[in-house]
């Protein structure tokens, strides 16, 4: 995945709660030589495994608690008619934990929804740096057929966000489908030499 800039997102009857990737070191290799050399289990391993932190270089994060997230979005207005496109709001839905810790959720059934935003800094897998994509989708109806995927794609001038859709070409896809009674979560890495992807 060369230089990722632009974090996607569409999706059908979902709420989305946040979204955050960050790349996350190894952790310190004396902690993990103990653990797989050994495999016993010691006060000390644990007080080391406890006590060692993780730094993480977070890439881009979104929580969708102000109303600020329009500002950093964009929807995509122009990849289908203004007739097949829903709207987003913002909202805890239907069950929380806390009212104030909302998220997007789609409004309509039967609709089309995208939105992109630009990372604050691009991601070059050539760097040999994990990366974690993390975010939290919540169904409030039982639902026929949808999904809700994340796309990392490539950014830069080629990128029209208020055109991204389902065809638009993406690095790595993935997220939770479901479809009659069939459901799974997709990962999906694109390659360009192959047709039918990885």
């Amino acid at each position: 995945m060369e230089d990722p800039r632009f974090f996607t997102f569409f999706a059908s009857h979902t709420t989305i709660d946040a979204i955050q990737y960050s790349f996350i070191p190894p952790a310190h290799p004396s902690t993990n030589a103990i653990i797989l050399t050994t495999m016993k289990f010691s006060l000390l391993a644990a007080a080391a495994l406890c006590g060692s932190t993780v730094n993480a270089e977070i890439y881009f994060k979104e929580q969708f608690n102000d109303d600020a997230w329009k500002d950093r979005w964009t929807v995509s207005s122009d990849w289908k008619s203004k007739s097949e496109l829903g709207e987003w709001t913002n909202t805890a839905g239907k069950f929380y934990a806390d009212e104030s810790d909302k998220g997007i959720q789609t409004s309509q059934d039967a609709r089309f929804y995208g939105l992109s935003a630009a990372m604050t800094k691009a991601f070059n897998s050539s760097d040999k740096k994990d990366l974690v994509i993390q975010y939290s989708v919540k169904h409030e109806q039982k639902i026929d057929c949808g999904g809700a995927y994340i796309k990392l794609m490539p950014g830069g001038d080629k990128f029209e966000a208020t055109k991204f859709g389902g065809d638009t070409p993406y690095a790595v896809m993935f997220g939770p489908d479901i479809c009659g009674q069939t459901k799974r979560t997709h990962v999906i890495f694109h390659y360009d030499k192959k047709e039918d992807n990885l």
